[in-house]
């Protein structure tokens, strides 16, 4: 097959964790071209995807952008749909999310696959603040009364979350993991840098099969007390859980959190949500992912493929 005959796939957010995953994937599976929108064209990960033979777009994704959305869109088969993370008090990531729709929409893409999360504003009944989640949701939604073939995916909590943004610490010889969800509470996690390309790839190799299917992305299901006890079996470290769940604990560990609220009334909202409702609902099959795909790293074979031992890492694009 020419390379011009294969489908081509807009991924927008490319550089992001998950858009990375799915341009590399798509790429190096050699069944589709992509076109991959970033902010900057010289980024390090752009300029990598590029090498990978990527079409470089540069569209920012933010509102007001649709006419160059909608440019950057045509002639594309299909489309990856993410909206980044946005602080609170900020609320735009819907009517983003929402704006990324109707561009593909009237560009003509065939069929799109969005990045969702649970509602957690109609789960709770208004009890839990998880805009992150809620307004995805939402984008969802939209997605589903809007002319065009559509899929989902949505991913577990990242292990990323724990090098990134809840870095741990040494105290002596010992390395503190301060961890949002309480000690002996098993949840979902996944990374997203090697777990969303492969199903996003599945999908768009097969859209019929998955139209309309909302399909969860995990790599484990374990419990702060495991994870700190596979840290140190896999590095030969001292470790130790810390609280971060709790508002107390949170800002004892994170106290530059305390600058913004409403960002920590959505992180407390946000696993309190887990906690007490599940991270996903029933109705999922938390196995498929892992049956698509077992190649799909637990917790364990993240540490051991990254080889991380407690540092504070960047995944920026």
């Amino acid at each position: 097959m020419s390379t011009d005959n294969k489908p081509l796939i807009a991924v927008t957010g490319a550089t992001s964790k998950q858009g990375r995953s799915v341009a590399a994937t798509l790429l190096q599976s050699q069944r589709f071209r992509v076109r991959a929108f970033t902010r900057r064209k010289d980024s390090p990960e752009a300029l990598r995807l590029e090498k990978l033979g990527a079409e470089i777009a540069v569209v920012p994704l933010e509102l007001g952008r649709k006419k160059e959305l909608v440019a950057a869109f045509k002639g594309a088969d299909g489309a990856f749909l993410m909206t980044p993370p946005i602080l609170p008090p900020e609320t735009s990531e819907a009517p983003l999310g929402r704006q990324l729709a109707d561009a593909a929409v009237e560009a003509g893409v065939g069929h799109i696959v969005f990045s969702t999360l649970e509602n957690v504003d109609t789960i709770t009944g208004g009890t839990k603040y998880a805009p992150h989640f809620t307004d995805k949701a939402r984008v969802a939604d939209y997605i589903r009364r809007l002319p065009i073939s559509h899929s989902f995916i949505m991913l577990a909590f990242f292990y990323t979350n724990l090098l990134e943004y809840y870095a741990p610490r040494m105290e002596g010889d010992t390395l503190l993991l301060p961890i949002y969800l309480p000690e002996d509470f098993a949840a979902p996690f996944v990374d997203p840098l090697t777990a969303t390309g492969p199903v996003v790839l599945e999908i768009f190799s097969n859209p019929e099969r998955y139209n309309g299917k909302t399909l969860p992305i995990v790599g484990d299901i374990i419990s702060p007390r495991e994870m700190v006890e596979t840290f140190q079996r896999v590095t030969g470290l001292k470790a130790e859980y810390r609280n971060a769940f709790t508002r107390d604990g949170l800002l004892a560990y994170f106290p530059e959190f305390a600058a913004n609220e409403s960002f920590v009334r959505e992180l407390l909202g946000m696993v309190e949500y887990a906690v007490e409702y599940g991270y996903f609902g029933k109705e999922h099959d938390l196995e498929w992912s892992r049956r698509l795909n077992p190649g799909t790293l637990n917790w364990e074979q993240f540490l051991r493929t990254t080889g991380w031992r407690g540092d504070k890492r960047s995944f920026a694009g």
